[in-house]
């Protein structure tokens, strides 16, 4: 399986190419400009680039030009209008392999990519379990929230807190901040501050001498020195001891840190995200975090939902994951089976993200065929499911619901999925249609 970078602004165009590209076995990731696609470039190797000429930031030849520079030789294909078909061979010129005009022709690109891929005969890794995470971005209005602020901080060099519960995709928020920032090209640190002993903590973030405790053997430089002009990021941030936190304070105000065992105070320039499940002011007023180092760190927070209410947002996500489990496990699984998808929209997801990641990797491996089955489901997740299903007859509101849903659904195949008619038919407005098709996960 080959992976293939589409860059394209026009996000309808781009999920096409992708859901197209997908079912001819192609793993695909979509950028939507310049400054993505570069930062995509440091952390993975592909097979083809698929490049739109025009972008919001530069064209693609910005993209042909940065991935020269840094030695990589993946073909590229351009993307252009018929306007701009003279430049694209000018492109040619510049190393591009080929180009296309848009309306693209499906079986034309097809034809092109395997003549490029075939030619430049690119060895190329299947997508690593240890691979730095791909952030699908997702279309629900929570999503939509959330990249908003993610790219009006990026920018910045304002200390973040991102909040949310576990494996709902902190660090992957934290890792798009720090891609989308002027410290892209420097290094990213993540620190997971619950594995840290209180004993050894100092030691871990800002070193240690040699003979400073027993087993400091050698000098030993910390995360914050490693991460210098770069970002770091401190997960689950409410573990650290009282002592660590005091420090940490005073090296983020300061802007110098000193190993433990030593006198030499060390500058360091780095931008420091934090993440937490929990509420940190439950903590300050627990007397176990300090207020004056959150008010430090709470320049800007970022809230990241729960996958139970991103919508329809699930369906992206088991995309991803199902083409990431056929790499990394080497199957050929195209869909998840109609009751798997019933199933997964009315799990509440505890383990967000990261539970559904794991589950659909179960269910790809276990796949007889091309399509995943209920039976290959946990039997924890069934019982939970039936175990929180409410008795037939015993909940009103449940059941009023159910017919509603049924009522909009024969409704909508009555009109053949004309909004308008439909809402006419069940005397209520187009609004109040769209918001309960939201609410029942109708599509």
């Amino acid at each position: 399986m080959h992976p293939i970078l589409v860059v394209d602004d026009d996000h309808t165009f781009a999920k096409i190419l992708e859901s197209f590209l997908s079912r001819k076995g192609y793993i695909i990731d979509v950028c939507y400009n310049i400054k993505e696609a570069v930062a995509v470039l440091d952390s993975k190797l592909y097979a083809l680039h698929l490049l739109d000429y025009r972008l919001p930031d530069g064209t693609g030849l910005d993209i042909l030009n940065a991935a020269h520079n840094k030695g990589i030789k993946t073909p590229s294909i351009i993307m252009t209008s018929f306007n701009d078909v003279r430049t694209a061979v000018k492109a040619m010129h510049s190393g591009a392999f080929d180009y296309i005009t848009k309306p693209v022709n499906q079986d034309e690109l097809l034809m092109l990519i395997e003549q490029a891929i075939e030619k430049e005969d690119v060895v190329t890794p299947d997508v690593s379990v240890n691979a730095p995470p791909h952030f699908v971005e997702g279309e629900s209005a929570e999503s939509k929230r959330l990249h908003e602020q993610i790219r009006l901080i990026a920018p910045t060099d304002m200390s973040v807190i991102i909040n949310g519960e576990s494996g709902t995709g902190k660090e992957y928020v934290a890792r798009l901040i720090h891609t989308l920032s002027d410290r892209s090209d420097k290094t990213f640190i993540a620190v997971d501050c619950g594995t840290l002993s209180t004993e050894l903590a100092a030691s871990e973030l800002f070193g240690h001498m040699k003979g400073a405790f027993t087993g400091a053997l050698q000098n030993k430089t910390g995360k914050f020195e490693d991460a210098n002009g770069g970002t770091l990021f401190l997960d689950e941030i409410g573990n650290l001891s009282y002592e660590v936190q005091v420090k940490l304070l005073r090296a983020l105000q300061e802007r110098v840190i000193t190993p433990v065992g030593g006198n030499k105070e060390i500058k360091f320039d780095i931008r420091v995200i934090v993440a937490t499940n929990e509420d940190l002011n439950n903590r300050i007023s627990e007397g176990k975090f300090r207020e004056d180092l959150y008010h430090r760190l709470n320049e800007f927070k970022v809230v990241v939902p729960p996958l139970r209410k991103r919508g329809n947002d699930i369906i992206l996500f088991i995309d991803y994951f199902i083409r990431e489990s056929n790499a990394i496990l080497k199957r050929n699984v195209r869909q998840l089976s109609p009751e798997v998808l019933d199933i997964f929209r009315k799990y509440d997801w505890p383990g967000n993200i990261r539970e559904l990641k794991n589950i659909v990797k179960r269910l790809v491996l276990l796949a007889k065929g091309d399509m995943a089955v209920k039976e290959d489901l946990p039997e924890e997740m069934l019982l939970d499911m039936e175990q929180s299903q409410p008795k037939e007859g015993t909940d009103l509101k449940v059941l009023q619901e159910n017919k509603e849903r049924e009522l909009i659904l024969q409704t909508l195949k009555e009109t053949k999925h004309n909004k308008s008619k439909t809402a006419k038919l069940l005397n209520i407005d187009r609004s109040t249609l769209y918001a309960k098709m939201q609410k029942y996960n109708i599509e």
